[in-house]
């Protein structure tokens, strides 16, 4: 016999004692001999009889052709098989192994065919949830949205996600089996051995299980900031390291556009308040300069009937008097005509992302008073003719104003709403559930200087309102029947021909 089933024992395991048989096939008759062993343990008392069992009866029929073919190879090459196929018994099917090898006679001829049969249900099991793992983690390297690597304690690469490879621009193929320090700038780049080698050496955690902000290095030499966190695991006597890598940069150019925008708007807002101090300034200073005027001018009148050098020298100091009033009043009138321009450029801007933006500012730390944001935007309203930044000043202070009303109630919520209104305009409203406007309070809302906050200068509303008009729109105010209070104004929608802008 060439090779026969000569399999003592299977790896370590004793033949006598592993869940397996022998077996011998008569190539004539096409019988199949199994040992008692063999019928009882590998095939689970099976009652067929050897002819059927040469047949391949008992083979799932879905794995017979490959069986049959293996054992006929066998016979034309006289070369030993291995091979793996599925038993149909009376509680379903199992797995099984079955080696053999052709039986060489004396003449030279292959009669038979022998070798031994291993259970292996619960090994293959075992490599089918391996299967099902190995899977779960590719799909996960696949889908994944932030890029993920898989290194050794050399720091070699073994795997690459597909979002590793659109953030770093490395393809799989070019990054795995090299160090991941390709990854990184100097100086981490040229000291990543040394931390690899310090962390075996001491066990001290410096970022494995924390996570950082670090920079990154693209296959083009760019330079981006990206927040890694690392994870341990021993696998197969081996240590791997697991990198969870979450790109910064869109995040870090958002921040950078939020803060240039708040820096826009703080300038606009100290502007406005700025000129509405001056225009109430000239306002008020106008009316006692007048009053001076009319003074002296009476007390030259009185002067008139008096004689003597004292008298001319009287009237003469109050001629200069008056001249000097009446030139203040001409510069206060010319600085409350300069400050009421508020000239405004407006352009062709969506009203949707404008009021995105402004809730982004105005909304900062909504999350914590546990206030509750609806959006009701028509889509009707999709652009307005406006000055950007002034228009989102407006729309910060009334947000703002929102919360600051709630702090002290227990229903917040915050309406922000559009809506098309007659003669091409936008009616944009913000809603909240706070207290509502007093009476007292309601016909001085929008005067210069007045609020009904501790801290407040009462400013917002009324230059909200100056911006408002200055647009060709109105603004005002009303009380909610279910409680709390709206604010409302209007801007101008874009216009059919689709104008850019207004001069």
């Amino acid at each position: 016999m060439q090779r026969a089933a000569n399999a003592g024992s299977v790896g370590q395991v004793p033949f006598d004692k592993a869940q397996a048989g022998s077996w011998t096939f008569d190539v004539a008759t096409g019988e199949l001999a199994l040992s008692a062993r063999t019928r009882a343990t590998v095939l689970r008392g099976t009652k067929l009889s050897s002819r059927e069992l040469g047949m391949g009866r008992l083979i799932h029929a879905e794995d017979r052709p490959r069986a049959l073919a293996a054992m006929v190879k066998c016979r034309k090459t006289r070369e030993d098989f291995d091979v793996r196929f599925r038993i149909d018994a009376a509680q379903g099917h199992f797995w099984v192994r079955a080696l053999g090898g052709p039986v060489v006679e004396a003449d030279g001829s292959v009669r038979r065919l022998a070798g031994v049969i291993f259970d292996i249900d619960g090994q293959s099991e075992l490599e089918r949830r391996l299967d099902e793992r190995e899977a779960h983690f590719n799909s996960i390297l696949e889908t994944a949205p932030d890029g993920l690597a898989v290194i050794d304690d050399s720091g070699v690469i073994l795997s690459f996600s597909r979002a590793a490879e659109r953030i770093f621009g490395y393809s799989r193929q070019e990054a795995i089996g090299q160090n991941i320090k390709m990854l990184m700038p100097d100086p981490d780049r040229s000291r990543h051995d040394a931390y690899m080698a310090r962390y075996l050496a001491t066990g001290e955690r410096r970022i494995i299980g924390i996570g950082r902000i670090v920079t990154g290095r693209r296959k083009d030499g760019s330079l981006f900031p990206l927040h890694l966190s690392i994870g341990e695991t021993h696998a197969g006597g081996r240590r791997l390291f697991t990198g969870f890598m979450h790109d910064l940069t869109e995040e870090r150019q958002a921040q950078s556009r939020t803060q240039k925008l708040q820096a826009e708007l703080a300038h606009i807002s100290r502007l406005s308040a700025l000129g509405e101090m001056g225009s109430s300034l000239a306002h008020e200073l106008n009316q006692p300069l007048g009053a001076i005027g009319n003074y002296l001018t009476g007390s030259r009148r009185l002067l008139a009937d008096l004689s003597g050098p004292a008298a001319a020298k009287i009237e003469g100091a109050l001629e200069k008097a008056a001249e000097q009033a009446l030139r203040a009043g001409n510069i206060i009138r010319r600085l409350r005509d300069f400050v009421s321009r508020r000239e405004t450029e407006r352009h062709v801007e969506s009203l949707p992302k404008l009021v995105e933006e402004a809730s982004a500012l105005g909304l900062v730390g909504a999350r914590e008073r546990d206030v509750a944001l609806r959006f009701d935007l028509d889509p009707r309203c999709g652009s307005v003719l406006a000055d950007r930044v002034q228009i989102q000043q407006v729309l910060v202070n009334l947000l703002r104003n929102g919360l600051d009303a709630m702090a002290d109630t227990t229903r917040r919520e915050l309406t922000v709403s559009s809506r098309p209104t007659e003669g091409g305009m936008a009616e944009i409203s913000v809603s909240d559930t706070g207290p509502g406007i007093g009476p007292d309070a309601a016909a001085r809302l929008f005067e210069p200087f007045f609020t009904t906050k501790p801290s407040g200068l009462g400013v917002g509303l009324s230059i909200s309102r100056g911006i408002v008009e200055a647009h060709g729109g109105e603004m005002h105010a009303e009380n909610n029947a279910a409680g709390g209070a709206t604010f409302r104004f209007t801007l101008p929608l874009r216009s059919e021909s689709g104008a850019g802008h207004e001069d």
